[in-house]
């Protein structure tokens, strides 16, 4: 095969070719890629920083989230404490009123039973009064004494 005027021809048209391409095609090309290699790094990079950033996130939220439990457990356990020291002083001052309420009444028990006693002392000097009365009236008959004097403690 022999290299004829038609080979080198085309030869120097695909050198031609080439050096064009190489000159005005190739660098949009290599720019396009290498933008687009940054752009996807940059993404990449932004997304390991978004991925770290939701990490820090959700430990920061579990422990606000824990420290809340706690607080609300302390908070739950202090509104207990109260309540029973609520309750046990509610319980303290009942116990007073009562005791005070049993005090008043057993002083008015007191004041009628002496009313009763000071009524009965009464009632018992009128009686013997009386029954003195009915014996000084009828005769010295022992049985009907005896009678009267029953009749006077069935009246006690």
């Amino acid at each position: 095969m022999s290299i004829n005027l038609t080979m080198i021809a085309q030869s120097l048209a695909f050198a031609i070719f080439v050096l064009f391409c190489m000159r005005y095609v190739w660098p949009p090309l290599t720019g396009a890629m290498r933008a687009r290699q940054k752009s996807i790094s940059d993404g990449l990079e932004n997304a390991a920083r978004a991925e770290q950033q939701l990490q820090e996130a959700s430990e920061s939220v579990a422990s606000e989230l824990e420290a809340a439990k706690q607080e609300a457990s302390a908070l739950v356990s202090q509104a207990h404490t109260r309540a029973n020291q609520i309750i046990d002083e509610a319980k303290a001052q009942a116990k007073i009123e009562a005791d005070r309420i049993v005090q008043g009444a057993q002083d008015a028990i007191d004041q009628e039973v002496n009313q009763a006693r000071e009524a009965l002392r009464e009632r018992v000097s009128e009686l013997a009064v009386q029954g003195a009365e009915q014996i000084l009236k009828t005769s010295v008959d022992r049985s009907a004494h005896e009678a009267m004097l029953q009749k006077l403690a069935n009246e006690l």
